[in-house]
């Protein structure tokens, strides 16, 4: 990824996709093409006894690979947001051969039987990437993206069912790093409902982002990251409340929240973690997706912030994160390999629809 060193900040954080080159669009989808048809080594939870053991491919047929259940969701996202943002990319016929063998009807209903048998299977954080993955095939005008959603939407609707019943009616958020997290689930839930005009949900979700973090003040950020953290709370935070807030509303809202990010100890989120990962410790990989999510955050707090004081600080800070994220994204080792892609084409994305929707930018 040398050659990302040369692409100028105003590019990177633009958040479009037409500055990406063939090269670059081949290796944003290897590894989430190659894990999504790799079902081991896998996360498989507690395993009471030898006949207690289904193979991930008979639990879930269609999201097995990439070591566990949410991964293998959003590198799905991510491979059909590459089909949606690229015409003819070189691996199209490889990604949809693949999910036309995984998503079928039969195989959807062997993943609903999940979620009755354990309701809060993968809360918040997979149903927040299920609820994306099917808000990406809304936003694709393409026949194959059609039948994709009429088939998957089954369990889409359990996962909105789901949202509604145990997410939304929480009586306090998870401030977390990691995939309890609530505030980065509530912005899946907010841009879904956007993009496909539940207006029910999308001012749900706002009632509870509302709720549980408006009268946040004076964030505690110098304690980030709290442990192998890929999400910041702080910023995950303020990335959902920009969603929520109108413009005027948010820079009050920050000013209280994080009252100077260019004074101590505030500042501390600006600085991106350095890492270098051990493959005997491949949770490491987390503080390299943190860098990366992070930068999507601060840019997009920034973007909201416009003429603010701290929204220079805040966008150059998210070049620093965007460069040193991408860098080290590419990994070949598997522990960062079946997720990190995902989170970079988020980041390098993040303009091209479907993540904070114009409409949630009063």
């Amino acid at each position: 990824m040398d050659s990302f060193d040369s692409v100028d900040a105003e590019t990177i954080l633009g958040g479009r996709s037409d500055w990406i080159d063939v090269d670059l669009a081949l290796r944003l989808a290897e590894h989430p093409l190659e894990g999504v048809e790799t079902e081991f080594p896998h996360w498989v939870g507690a395993v009471d006894s030898p006949e207690a053991f289904d193979r991930p491919s008979d639990r879930h047929p269609v999201f097995y690979g990439c070591y566990d259940w949410h991964s293998a969701v959003h590198s799905h996202w991510c491979l059909v947001r590459l089909l949606r943002l690229f015409d003819d990319h070189p691996d199209e016929s490889r990604i949809r051969e693949g999910i036309d063998e995984r998503l079928t009807a039969e195989n959807v209903e062997r993943e609903l039987e999940r979620f009755e048998d354990d309701p809060t299977f993968e809360k918040p954080y997979g149903w927040a990437w299920l609820l994306r993955l099917a808000a990406e095939l809304y936003l694709w005008d393409d026949p194959v993206a059609d039948e994709w959603r009429t088939t998957l939407r089954p369990l889409e609707s359990r996962i909105v069912d789901l949202v509604e019943s145990e997410f939304l009616t929480d009586e306090r958020p998870f401030r977390v790093g990691t995939h309890e997290n609530t505030a980065f689930a509530l912005a899946g839930v907010v841009d879904y409902a956007l993009v496909t005009g539940d207006g029910d949900l999308a001012a749900a979700a706002g009632e509870r982002a509302r709720a549980f973090y408006l009268e946040d003040s004076d964030y505690p950020v110098e304690y980030e990251p709290l442990g192998w953290d890929f999400l910041s709370p702080a910023l995950a935070e303020a990335d959902l409340m920009r969603r929520v807030l109108d413009r005027r509303e948010f820079a009050d809202w920050f000013d209280g929240f994080l009252p100077d990010v260019r004074a101590e100890p505030y500042d501390a989120v600006l600085d991106p973690v350095a890492v270098e990962p051990d493959s005997d410790e491949g949770v490491e990989y987390h503080l390299i997706g943190l860098n990366l999510s992070r930068a999507w955050c601060l840019a997009g707090v920034a973007d909201a912030l416009a003429d603010h004081r701290d929204a220079e600080a805040l966008e150059r800070s998210a070049e620093r994160h965007a460069r040193r994220g991408v860098r080290q994204a590419f990994t070949d080792d598997y522990a960062g390999a079946h997720w990190l892609s995902s989170f970079a084409v988020y980041l390098l994305t993040r303009d091209e629809g479907g993540i904070a929707p114009a409409e949630s930018r009063a």
